[in-house]
């Protein structure tokens, strides 16, 4: 396996972060209106859409609406939230403990 199979949105440009958020907040969206959201341009949106599919975070479906556009919405592995550091929080009240001595 080479370094860019095990890619994920850490990895990928500003751009790609930029419209994975857009899409968290905002739900499925046209590239149209990913443009809109983002104030990002039509060429950087679809790049930004083709490595967050390239990663598996983002799945294309048929725009109902109008099938010429597609449909862009998270998928559900790049939606759950782990905790990548589960011991974070308990980090701070230790501190704040001693300091308190």
């Amino acid at each position: 396996m080479t370094e860019t199979d095990t890619e994920n949105i850490e990895d990928l440009p500003p751009s790609a972060k930029l419209v994975f958020k857009v899409l968290e907040y905002d739900g499925a969206l046209t590239q149209k209106a990913i443009v809109e959201e983002s104030m990002l341009s039509a060429r950087t949106v679809r790049y930004a859409l083709e490595r967050l599919e390239g990663i598996g975070a983002v799945s294309e479906d048929v725009y109902f609406a109008d099938a010429r556009q597609n449909l862009y919405e998270l998928t559900p592995s790049a939606t759950a939230d782990p905790d990548p550091d589960p011991g974070a929080e308990s980090e701070p009240e230790a501190e704040r403990t001693a300091a308190d001595d």
